[in-house]
């Protein structure tokens, strides 16, 4: 029960309305007995380092940081971990001892999670898209011993820069979406991931696109695991293709639930909460949304 004393958490994003990130957070404290609740927070650009400080002077005891400040709340952080420096991005931060933000990412376990359980060592691995995301799936697949990582992107200067931060451990091939070559590596592909937006439900994009036209994914076989950032709608019209052309799809809600886990035990220092927990409450929702 909500009383005076409550303390919250909160994710700061522009949007957030679409979030199921409360959802799940609210069954694992409560799960927990703890008195905290965690709410989402709108935030516009330009109020971002207002509503951090004010956050620090009443009862918040940690964040989320979503789309697009994933990069921007660097500068507002005392103490960033190895992984998001690595990255070059922060999507948690709890208050520490002397008020200020302490800040890491858990996107990268989060994306590992649903592939730890298969065999893909020394497999061959592309990501669509050179945003923030792809970052931390890179970083994912580097920890998991892909041979091959290709990067395949509309944009040439974000697609650079990103081959460009990984250079030191591993060469990545960087192609333009438009590129020929990028059959071949769709056919030979053991893992295609996808982090554009491309199918998310938003009144912006149509969901029943496929990234990059349905054209690109001429070259599709059965071999290939096709993994989806995005979790709603779920399945996306990108899995729900793959699923036809008989490959194993894995869509964004594992990755969602396993980052929140870890953030749950950042904020906490340590508490964890089964998995089936915070994926029960989300399962429940969606079936009765």
């Amino acid at each position: 029960m909500i009383s005076s004393k409550t303390s919250f958490i909160a994710l700061i994003g522009n949007p957030v309305s679409h979030s199921l990130s409360p959802i799940m957070q609210n069954a694992a404290l409560q799960y927990l007995g703890l008195d905290l609740i965690y709410i989402a927070i709108p935030c516009k650009d330009e109020d971002l380092e207002l509503v951090l400080n004010s956050l620090k002077t009443i009862n918040c005891k940690g964040l989320n940081i979503t789309i697009p400040y994933k990069e921007k709340v660097f500068n507002l952080c005392s103490e960033i971990s190895p992984v998001a420096s690595k990255l070059k991005a922060i999507n948690t931060l709890k208050l520490n001892s002397e008020k200020e933000w302490s800040a890491t990412n858990t996107d990268v376990e989060g994306f590992i999670y649903p592939l730890k359980t298969l065999n893909l060592i020394k497999k061959e691995s592309i990501v669509l898209g050179s945003g923030g995301a792809a970052r931390s799936v890179i970083q994912g697949l580097i920890n998991l011993n892909f041979s091959t990582i290709s990067v395949i992107s509309r944009n040439k200067s974000s697609l650079d820069e990103l081959i460009k931060n990984f250079r030191s451990q591993i060469e990545i091939q960087g192609l333009l979406n438009n590129d020929n070559r990028a059959q071949n590596l769709i056919e030979e592909a053991d893992l295609i991931v996808n982090t554009t937006p491309v199918g998310m439900k938003t009144t912006k994009n149509d969901e029943n696109l496929l990234p990059f036209g349905e054209n690109f994914w001429r070259s599709l076989n059965s071999k290939s695991i096709i993994y989806d950032l995005i979790y709603n709608p779920a399945p996306t019209s990108l899995l729900k293709f793959s699923a036809k052309k008989g490959c194993m799809t894995i869509d964004g809600l594992q990755m969602l639930i396993a980052q929140g886990l870890k953030s749950l035990s950042f904020w906490t220092d340590g508490l964890e909460v089964p998995f089936h927990i915070m994926d029960d409450a989300l399962k429940n929702y969606l079936k009765n949304k």
